[in-house]
């Protein structure tokens, strides 16, 4: 890739640096592990009592996990035959061996799934509209259960998906069915039990001894979704104290209503509630995800920028069902913004094939970040200061399930295995594993994870556990990442991933360490070394219009002749580690910015072309091609996956409010 002109940026690092990265990676995650009895002063708010932790590090370190997770009690899942419940899921999360759709007669899952290494964090987020309509149906003595939707539900559940949802999720405004009663009554008071189920699961799974083995959150999903745009958003509450019931779609029917009622029935309502919010699937959003209007229609002022920006910490950029970093071919020059992209706007065009769309170019994370320091330059505060992450979103109940070598599928708006596995692909051939969520924390608690995702030291992976590290500031140390201080140097005289840089008046641009080590895999999934790191810049100009740059950093971008081995193994050897210190040589301090990093594995078969190999489909050949196994020589097949790590953004911030 060429790097452009208008973002000349210094190299510092060396080769022995790059070398020495592997060491410093390392280093930079264990370094700093202290007792508990040392670390009695956290540097974050403590809301429980519990032991402490045997394992505590002032430099904190990465914890893996997946926020978005669904079981059988959401709707979409049920009807899909998922039985795992969030008590299973979690069990999942921690390695256990989980059965998994379709069951035969006698309930016997006919599929099995389980995760060679084990989550450190994990929430399951179900669908708070139609709980308690799902809780009626399948309740004998309940008013209601005798209805025609609940018949239709038991008897033909794949119908009842879509009847349901499109009264309840697909549409402005949500109506409950008659046998709810007035105001919902009936269904909120059924929805009372599953509430508590998802509770006590996250209770139960919680680790609250000094092994620190694992931590579940309290938490669902709010499934808003107007004319089919998708503006869901996962609800996570920092610990035990929690509303009586979760918010859904019906009673808060806008993302303001939502914070509104969360302000009310959990900050206010509830002593000792926290939440925060996380937008997802914004690919599918036709566009409406970060649109910044107030309720009641007036443009986005500084108050409610600043609200937001509270209210939602992180976004999530990568999941089942899709990338939203970017879209190629919509003023982008990043040809890498093609990965994992589906090709509609929204549910319905996913569905209704003449009504469909192509993906809308507001819809991806980064028109979101540049959107929001083009608005703080105008209204002096950022709506959308997001730190990234992934996560899978599940509806198998199998949280982090995110290895391409035994996918299959996650269900939801996946291919369902109610009846039988799915002949040839297990899953639409547009779908792909998930990501995961990674987060910097001193010690795997709720209390410091939580913090974590409140300053948005987080990031995100399409799958692999990458290791990342992003310092920015305007005196770090040129020789950072042949030093085993790194990280150290990195909080001392800079930010972390997720912060925002100091005013500056000076002419000298920021400076930042990237530093990435490669997943190690484990016995039987060998990990996938590095090809390189990218820096992504995000400005607004003199002339008010946001500009993006992308600069290769260190690693070379593989040669795309062979990439891989019939075997699926890559034919491009890699790096075990790359590091790199680069200065902004280009830089406007009278003007915000914000800064990314993009580390990509080398490429490697994508899940599909795995199943297409083994199962020895040969295009040329209409005699190999097996039943489902169609999807292998769709044009449209992507045959190779760059993996890769998205680090949150830092900013500059000029002059702007809540910095």
């Amino acid at each position: 890739m060429q790097q452009s002109p208008s973002l000349k940026l210094a190299r510092v690092a060396t080769t022995a640096a790059v070398i020495s990265a592997t060491v410093v990676v390392i280093s930079m995650i264990t370094a700093g592990h202290g007792h508990a009895e040392l670390a009695n002063e956290r540097p974050y708010r403590m809301t429980e009592t519990r032991q402490s932790c045997r394992d505590f590090t002032t430099l904190r370190r990465p914890l893996f996990g997946d926020l978005h997770v669904h079981t059988s009690l959401s709707q979409d899942a049920s009807t899909q035959g998922t039985r795992n419940t969030p008590s299973d899921a979690y069990r999942f999360a921690r390695g256990e061996r989980l059965g998994i759709q379709p069951y035969d007669d006698a309930g016997v899952p006919q599929r099995f799934l389980s995760l060679e290494r084990p989550l450190d964090f994990a929430a399951v987020t179900d669908h708070a509209e139609l709980l308690g309509e799902v809780e009626i149906c399948r309740s004998p003595e309940m008013t209601g259960y005798d209805s025609i939707v609940c018949r239709i539900y038991r008897r033909w559940p794949r119908l009842a998906f879509f009847m349901m949802n499109s009264r309840a999720t697909y549409v402005r405004d949500p109506d409950r069915y008659s046998f709810c009663g007035a105001d919902g009554v009936h269904c909120l008071d059924a929805a009372r039990a599953p509430w508590k189920t998802i509770i006590d699961a996250a209770e139960g799974a919680y680790d609250r001894s000094g092994e620190c083995a694992f931590t579940s959150f309290v938490a669902y999903e709010w499934t808003g979704g107007p004319g089919s745009n998708n503006i869901h958003r996962n609800v996570i509450f920092r610990n035990e104290h929690v509303p009586d019931l979760p918010v859904s779609f019906f009673e808060a029917s806008s993302r303001g209503a939502l914070w509104d009622a969360l302000d009310q029935s959990c900050e206010s309502g509830t002593p000792g509630c926290e939440v925060l919010i996380i937008p997802h699937n914004s690919n599918l959003s036709g566009g409406i995800m970060f649109e910044t209007d107030r309720l009641d229609g007036t443009p986005v002022d500084q108050q409610s920028a600043l609200r937001r920006a509270e209210r939602e910490p992180l976004v999530e950029i990568i999941q089942h069902k899709g990338d939203s970093e970017c879209l190629p071919g919509t003023g982008a020059t990043d040809e890498l913004c093609a990965f994992e992209k589906l090709p509609y706007d929204n549910f319905r065009s996913k569905y209704v094939s003449i009504l469909a769309k192509d993906p809308h170019p507001k819809s991806t994370v980064r028109y979101a970040l540049g959107e929001g320091i083009r608005l703080e330059e105008k209204v002096g505060a950022n709506p959308f200061r997001f730190g990234l992450i992934g996560s899978t979103d599940t509806h198998l109940g199998t949280p982090g399930a995110v290895n391409e070598n035994v996918f299959r599928g996650h269900g939801g708006a996946g291919v369902p295995a109610l009846y039988q596995i799915p002949p040839g692909l297990p899953d639409n051939l547009e779908f792909n594993p998930g990501g995961l969520a990674v987060l910097w924390a001193e010690e795997n608690t709720r209390d410091s994870l939580f913090a974590a995702m409140q300053r948005r030291e987080a990031y995100a992976t399409s799958g692999p556990r990458i290791v990342a590290r992003f310092f920015g500031g305007w005196e770090l140390d040129p020789s950072a990442c042949s030093s085993p201080e790194l990280a150290a140097n990195g909080y001392r005289s800079g930010v972390a991933m997720g912060g925002v840089l100091p005013t500056r008046s000076a002419q000298k641009g920021p400076t930042f360490v990237i530093a990435a080590n490669a997943d190690q895999g484990t016995q039987t999934t060998p990990g996938t070394p590095l090809e390189r790191i990218q820096l992504i810049k995000g400005s607004v100009g003199r002339d008010g219009t946001v500009s993006e740059r992308i600069i290769d950093v260190v690693g070379e971008p593989a040669s795309e002749r062979a990439l891989l081995h019939e075997d699926c193994t890559a034919v491009a050897t890699g790096r075990q580690a790359l590091c790199s210190v680069w200065t902004d040589t280009n830089f406007d301090p009278e003007h915000p910015a914000y800064y990314y990093a993009r580390i990509l594995e080398v490429p490697t078969c994508r899940w599909s072309e795995r199943i297409c190999r083994a199962r020895r489909v040969d295009c040329s050949d209409p005699a190999t091609i097996g039943e489902g196994l169609e999807g292998c020589c769709d044009p449209s097949h992507r045959r190779t996956i760059r993996e890769r790590a998205w680090t949150s953004p830092i900013w500059y911030a000029p002059n702007a409010a809540g910095s």
